[in-house]
């Protein structure tokens, strides 16, 4: 049995290790910081879970109102199906009708196409709308291109009175769409796509829906195949053009404005779609076709695209469009534009052709100019980018366009050489009434033929007019010379005649007029 220690005897302690103390301090706070770690972690778990839980919530309720939003429009379609078609029956009853009274009224047309005011215009555009005449329509409407306003806000209206309007406007533009037909055709007279947009654009209000509007096209099955067979026509006409890069904008916007004019946008073809109105981005519907051709979740990628390939404006002009103003603000877009435009302008004042290279440098700044001012005005932006500045520039180049186009003055008393080195007429010479020193070469002698004619020797050789010769003032830009008029079948020799003053008839021949010369 081991003896107890006596509580007042002394015995040694076991001093803490400051090393050992160290580390238990170096394993609270690890301990800490892991907990802290922990704590962090499934805090953002939870709030994680807590974000997708609200936003399951909100998908659900978003497709709740999309299907009761759905399934309300295909009941509105349903119900609405028997009074649609009862006025699209009434309609067609009264355009026949109306159709048949115009053939048998010949004097509701204007045979020569001549129209003097837009009511005119109006009544030969409803009359071949009536009769059904496409291919007389489209000739007249290529030639108004100077009224499209006019036609623009008319068409409509005489579209109306189609009995098949969808059928009519196929018929109308297939001349030129999806391929051209004609034979012989000018570079100047090539361009009908604009007919081509602004009859299928004017369509699309006569074909809507009147109950439910957009939402349906009273196009029938028919046309509606027919449309879609044009369109894959054109799709595979690319290969034949050199591809897409190769198009021509006219007949990419034809297209484009084809497919939503009766609703046959295909989701497989959207890179296609996205590809063609990147490349026609410069358009001005072409914002407004790409949200209808259902690219409004690829625009921000369009808009990048757009920036880096240097279309700062159109840039613009698609952002307004979608909303994404916050993602791209315009002003610095906007800059940019106007900064590689006088990059642009720069680098072609670099031509060995000083002159025309100054011009197009201008001509390239005035245009970006006028379109960033344009663009600013459009979209409400004097506060954050003031056009003041802009405006300035604009008027500095337009008015050194104004003075190089300007001719030079030529001072009045300047004695200038001839141009083809004869003799400077003598200082004096302005200022008689008679003087004469000849600038040009001695005429040639000729040999008479005898077979000419012999004229009387009252005619003079060289009749002087009462001019005075040797003057340069720029009021007077005719010089008078009478070596020009030397006779061409040789040299006759006549008794001189001293004419009276003002040129007056004093021996019974008339004076003889020089011809003039432009120095």
């Amino acid at each position: 049995m081991g003896s107890i220690p006596d509580p007042g005897e002394l015995t040694e302690l076991t001093r803490p290790s400051f090393d050992e103390f160290q580390r238990q301090t170096s394993l609270m706070t690890s301990c800490t910081l892991l907990w802290k770690e922990l704590s962090d972690h499934f805090t953002s778990l939870e709030q994680n879970l807590q974000k997708k839980s609200e936003a399951l919530k909100h998908k659900f309720q978003t497709l709740d109102h999309d299907t009761k939003a759905t399934l309300s429009s295909l009941k509105k379609r349903e119900v609405t199906i028997d009074g649609s078609v009862e006025i699209a029956l009434e309609r067609v009853e009264e355009h026949r009708e109306d159709a048949l009274k115009s053939l048998e009224n010949h004097n509701f047309d204007h045979p020569d196409g001549e129209v003097d005011d837009g009511d005119a215009l109006l009544q030969l555009l409803k009359s071949y709308c009536l009769k059904m005449h496409s291919r007389e329509f489209w000739k007249f409407v290529i030639t108004k291109k100077k009224e499209l306003d006019v036609l623009r806000s008319q068409i409509p209206l005489a579209l109306a009175e189609c009995v098949d309007p969808a059928r009519f406007v196929l018929e109308a533009i297939s001349e030129v769409f999806p391929v051209d037909k004609r034979g012989e055709r000018t570079e100047k007279g090539n361009d009908l796509g604009w007919a081509c947009v602004l009859i299928l654009e004017s369509l699309i209000p006569v074909v809507v829906d009147p109950l439910i509007g957009n939402s349906r096209l009273l196009v029938t099955p028919s046309v509606k195949e027919k449309a879609k067979e044009i369109a894959e026509t054109w799709k595979r006409s690319l290969e034949e053009r050199g591809g897409i890069e190769n198009v021509k904008t006219p007949d990419v916007h034809t297209f484009l404005q084809h497919l939503v004019t009766f609703g046959i946008v295909k989701k497989e073809d959207v890179d296609l779609y996205r590809k063609l109105v990147v490349g026609s981005a410069w358009r001005k519907q072409m914002p407004k076709l790409a949200v209808s051709l259902g690219l409004g979740d690829k625009m921000p990628d369009m808009i990048e695209e757009l920036i880096r390939r240097g279309q700062q404006l159109d840039a613009v002009h698609f952002t307004y469009e979608v909303g994404l103003v916050d993602k791209f603000p315009p002003v610095p877009l906007l800059k940019a534009f106007l900064k590689d435009a006088k990059k642009a302008a720069a680098s072609i004042l670099e031509d060995p052709d000083t002159g025309r290279a100054a011009h197009f440098a201008a001509r390239k700044e005035q245009s970006a100019l006028r379109a960033v001012i344009k663009c600013i005005e459009e979209y409400k932006l004097e506060a954050e980018f003031p056009p003041e500045n802009l405006k300035k520039r604009l008027e500095q180049l337009e008015k050194t366009k104004t003075e190089k186009k300007r001719p030079a003055a030529v001072p009045a008393n300047k004695r200038t050489r001839a141009s083809n080195g004869g003799p400077m007429p003598p200082a004096k010479a302005g200022r008689l009434t008679n003087a004469y020193v000849s600038s040009f070469p001695a005429p040639p002698t000729f040999v008479r033929s005898p077979s000419h004619t012999q004229y009387p020797t009252g005619v003079p050789a060289y009749p002087s007019a009462a001019a005075v010769y040797g003057s340069r003032s720029p009021q007077s830009p005719y010089a008078y010379s009478p070596e020009a008029t030397a006779p061409i079948a040789g040299s006759y020799r006549g008794a001189p005649l001293n004419y009276p003053p003002y040129g007056g008839y004093g021996n019974g021949f008339a004076p003889a007029y020089q011809q003039a010369y432009y120095l």
